[in-house]
């Protein structure tokens, strides 16, 4: 044995440590914990209705441009405060765009904060001078979640999926887009994706009633991770705006902002937009997941499940992937007991861009279609990311929840429920069009294919990829 030791040492270290590596991601994942009893007894479907308007209006941002736009319009906007929190910011064009309105807002004495998943801190942005000339600057503070750290391997997959974006007392976005050029803008033709975020306006800023707005229960949220221990400052050191290449991104986004500022004039002009485009919210309730990098109770899931529930005609539910637990397909199993007409849109697996999701969707989909929701399959070219539950003709929710384990049991998570019919009405009409571009599921190789519908050819290779990655994965599932 010791001459065996001694002459594959070298083997015998390398295994050890991808072991540590493997079984310390895993571990503390691995368990599917529940709500608990004293979180139910806490939690009532009430508190998510109202009879009368609140303080908030709100719409529906559906497109990608329009998207990119708002937040320009927003940034702009900004007199005090700017808070970004995002799961993944990348180099581009569109990144640019936010980061020049964001300079120059500080620029102008606007307090920023921005928070970004360690995923994309440490693979986006590290090395980068775009992000160094932004978080070197006096008024910008950029913080980094759980930035990974290979020799704490149990701390590696909580990551924070939150997007949104605070300006003042004022306004608020929130949903499920990234900050790149995948997500916002029209800067690439192919290789783009659909997806959605309720825009929410406070009509009581600078009043006496301003904190009644949901906006504050999200900036309670965003501080509380702000301040929470796995989050670490981003290269703050001023010295590095004496750095050639980050002098030249200063330049180079404050010439930006000159340059956005001329060809899109209308998004910096101060009127009565947000009035126009909003409609009345009786109430605006965020709900989320726990705050911590481990294994999480499912209470985002919970809360939505419960509101399914107890719907009294319909429910829609869209996701970009479905990966259940046995805990979730019997959620699911509960809210069609109820009676209601209850429809799920998903990717396509030919029209998704996630191959593990979909390998897990093909090997299960038998039991999600025994749960007795209606399936309809997108196949409209893009890939659809939008996390959106529709309820009845008054319950609206957006956010950044996916049905998947991940979002479910390991992710930060946030999602906004609306009470407010015009809004309900809003999403309605958007969920209605995507259907439009669906194929609906029959059982688990059967369809009802619109006629204009071409659904793409899969090659071989990637047939055999799914059925390979069903099995491989399965004991690591709510990694997905």
């Amino acid at each position: 044995m010791k001459l065996f030791l001694k002459k594959h040492w070298l083997i015998i270290t390398i295994i050890a440590i991808i072991l540590y590596l493997v079984i310390g991601m895993l571990a503390p994942f691995l368990e599917i914990k529940k709500v608990g009893a004293d979180y139910k007894a806490s939690s009532s479907v009430d508190k998510y209705y109202s009879d009368t308007l609140s303080v908030d209006r709100a719409y529906i941002v559906e497109d990608s441009v329009d998207a990119l736009d708002e937040r320009i319009r927003m940034i702009e906007q900004a007199k005090d405060r700017i808070i970004l929190s995002t799961f993944d910011m990348r180099p581009g064009n569109s990144t640019r765009d936010v980061l020049a309105m964001i300079l120059n807002a500080a620029d102008r004495g606007v307090k920023v904060q921005i928070l970004v998943d360690g995923i994309s801190g440490l693979i986006r942005m590290e090395g980068k001078d775009l992000f160094y000339a932004v978080s070197s600057h006096p008024g910008i503070e950029v913080r980094i979640y759980n930035m990974p750290n290979p020799v704490k391997p149990w701390t590696f997959h909580g990551r924070m999926h939150d997007k949104y974006l605070i300006v003042d007392d004022q306004y608020y976005l929130l949903g499920g887009r990234n900050t790149f050029d995948y997500f916002l803008g029209n800067y690439i033709e192919d290789d783009k994706s659909l997806d959605r975020e309720v825009f929410i306006y406070n009509t009581a800023a600078g009043t006496d009633r301003t904190t009644e707005s949901s906006l504050f229960e999200l900036e309670d949220y965003f501080n509380e991770m702000w301040d929470y221990k796995y989050c670490k400052v981003f290269h703050s050191d001023s010295k590095l705006q004496e750095k050639n290449g980050v002098k030249t991104e200063v330049a180079s986004l404050k010439q930006h902002y000159l340059d956005i500022k001329k060809e899109k004039p209308e998004l910096f002009v101060k009127d009565d937009y947000f009035d126009r485009v909003t409609v009345p919210v009786n109430k605006a309730t965020l709900v989320s997941n726990p705050k911590d990098i481990y294994g999480k109770e499912p209470t985002a899931w919970y809360e939505m499940q419960q509101l399914m529930a107890h719907a009294k005609e319909r429910v829609v539910l869209h996701t970009p992937y479905a990966v259940l637990s046995d805990d979730m397909y019997q959620g699911m199993k509960e809210i069609s007991e109820t009676g209601v007409d209850f429809t799920m849109l998903i990717n396509s697996v030919e029209n998704g861009d996630n191959i593990v999701a979909s390998s897990d969707y093909l090997k299960n989909k038998g039991k999600i279609i025994d749960t007795g929701v209606q399936i309809y399959e997108y196949d409209g070219g893009e890939s659809y990311h939008g996390k959106s539950i529709l309820i009845d003709d008054n319950i609206s929710i957006v956010g950044s929840y996916n049905l998947d384990l991940r979002s479910t049991y390991v992710d930060t998570e946030l999602m906004l429920v609306v009470d407010s019919r015009e809004l309900n009405q809003q999403l309605e009409s958007y969920m209605d069009k995507l259907q439009e571009d669906a194929r609906k599921v029959i059982d688990t190789d059967t369809y009802e294919t619109p006629a204009h519908i071409k659904v793409a050819e899969v090659p071989f290779i990637k047939k055999v990829i799914w059925k390979v990655l069903g099995v491989v994965l399965g004991p690591f599932r709510v990694m997905i």
